[in-house]
This record gives structure tokens, sequence and C-alpha cells, in this order.
């Protein structure tokens, strides 16, 4: 039945051409194409030039829309270079006074301070000198700073000697702390009574395993602590004469209005650790791979340019009060 229609049209043009055009628009339909694969013999016909015609407009839109998506997302990433852009002038114009260019370092590449202004400059020199103070058993003020962590920690007990295995339920390996401390010296014990002070909640939820399913071999609160003031001075550079880290450049910015950016970073760097350890349910042989992605996390959160405070690290909203 298909062949005949084909056949009719042909003579319906002869008796009446003005209607031609008309005939042929209107063979563009679904009924056209698996004619086109069976007549083979008629595939120079005019009568059939219509139906070819869908293909070539199909194929010239789909690589106008394949152009259209390329243009799109080369407009897409310009904007996002672009914007980029502003927000680095605009944090240049935020520290002008603060901070002068920072030339590229020739060995790796990364930015570096000129100059830093009187405040910071006094800040990361106070934060050096008690990264050189190491914990001294025989120091009144040393054991006076390791009562008041007891007293934070567990309010309704009575204070142990000093010498006790009462410590180790804190989280100390033995029975006297002072062994315990090593690389990460006073400084350490000082940003644990930080965080119990300023962040109570967040601290006593931590050191008796409150959040989440724990493992039957947790990892020890008080020397996580001592480990992590400790990684936090390697990840910051600060024992070297020049910051190069990028994570130890923008933390240095942040000295200008917060002395005590170091702490509050510990306490975040504190909840991210318990974070990463529920989350990957590791247990304490896994303790040092929970530090170097806690260290990770923290590295790509201080490198954020929204970040004026550690206030402003996505993860400082873990923390409470």
């Amino acid at each position: 039945m298909a062949s005949k229609a084909i056949k009719r049209r042909p003579c319906s043009a002869d008796t009446d051409r003005p209607s031609e055009k008309g005939m042929e628009t209107t063979i563009q339909d679904p009924i056209a194409e698996p004619l086109l694969g069976s007549s083979r013999r008629e595939d120079k016909s005019k009568r059939y030039e219509p139906a070819t015609r869908p293909d070539f407009w199909g194929e010239t839109r789909r690589e106008c829309l394949r152009w259209a998506h390329l243009l799109s997302t080369f407009i897409a990433q310009s904007a996002t270079k672009i914007a980029n852009v502003i927000s680095k002038f605009g944090c240049l114009l935020a520290r002008l006074f603060g901070y002068s260019s920072a030339p590229q370092n020739s060995q790796n590449g990364q930015t570096l301070p000129v100059n830093l202004s009187p405040l910071q400059e006094q800040r990361l020199r106070l934060l050096r000198q008690r990264l050189d103070v190491p914990y001294d058993c025989s120091s009144v003020e040393h054991q006076d700073a390791l009562r008041e962590l007891w007293r934070l920690a567990y309010p309704n007990r009575q204070l142990p000697p000093l010498k006790s295995d009462l410590w180790k339920e804190m989280g100390w390996q033995n029975s006297d702390p002072a062994t315990d401390f090593r690389a990460g010296g006073f400084m350490s014990l000082e940003n644990l009574i930080y965080f119990a002070r300023n962040y109570p909640d967040s601290f006593h939820r931590l050191l008796h395993k409150a959040d989440g399913k724990r493992a039957e071999w947790e990892y020890p609160f008080a020397v996580a602590g001592v480990n992590i003031s400790y990684m936090l001075v390697q990840m910051l550079d600060l024992q070297s004469g020049n910051i190069r880290t990028k994570a130890g450049i923008h933390f240095v910015q942040l000295l200008e209005d917060d002395d005590t950016a170091f702490d509050n970073l510990f306490c975040v760097a504190f909840q991210i650790l318990d974070a990463q350890w529920l989350a990957r349910r590791a247990s304490y042989m896994e303790f040092n791979e929970v530090l170097k992605s806690t260290r990770v996390q923290l590295e790509q959160e201080l490198t954020i340019r929204s970040i004026y405070s550690i206030e402003d690290m996505p993860s400082f909203r873990m923390l409470k009060r």
C-alpha cells in the first residue's frame, strides 16, 4: 500500500502543480524514514528529498547543542576564575596594611609572606616560645596545670596524686602523665586545658567517648591531644625560620585578629580526629592513619579563601561549648 501511495503523488502533482510544494512538505512524517530504506530504485527521485532533511537538521541540531554545551562550560569556568581573582584582590585590599605582595618561592612555588604586621610578629614569636617549653615535672606551675586539667575533666572527683593509675582513665599511657608529653611539651597540656575551659561540652563528649559506636580498643584521649599538638606544629611549619607550608602561611595571617588561633585550631583538630575515627570505625592500631587524614582535612579547610579566623572553618561548627 505504501508503494502505491508514492506513485500517486506525481500524478497529483502533474494535474495540480501549484500544490506540489505543499505535498512535499507533508511527506516529512515518521513513515518517510522506513520508506527510504526499502525503495533504493527511487533514491534519486525529488519526491524523497524532503525525507532526508530531518537527518540533516538533526545532525546540525546535535552539533549546535554540542558547541553550546562547550561554550557554556567555558563561560562557567571563566566566571569561576574571574571570581577567584576578584576574591584574591578583595583579600589583598582588606589586608593591605598587614601584608605586602608575596613573591613566589623558587623551590616549591608557594607564596611566602614578606612582611608581617608588628602584631603578627609578636604573636608568632610568643607562639614559638611556647613550643620551646618542655613539660617539667619539677615545675610547680606545670604540676598545677596538670591538676587543673584533672579538675576540669572530673569536677566531681577527688584529685589523685601526680603519680597514680587513675590518670590512665583520662588517656595517659602511664601512671605518671609527665612521661607522655614528649615532643608535645607543656603547650600540649595548655591546649587540653584550653579545650576543657572553652568547649567543655565537646571536651567531655570526646573524653568519655559519648558519640557514635566506639571500638573495643579506643584511642587514649590525653595522649591523642599531645599528638595533635605536635602534628599541628609540623603542619604549620612553626619551628622553621621561614614558614613555607601553605597551611602555615594562611595560619599566620589569622594571628592578626586572634591570639588564641593555635589553641582554637587544636580544638577543631581534636573534633575532626574523633569524627574521622568514627567514620572509619577505627581502632587503636589505626590512630596514625586517622591523624594523617585529620591533617589533610585541616590543610584543606585552612586554605579556603574565605577563612579569616578559625571560627570560619567548616569543622568549627562541630564544637560545642
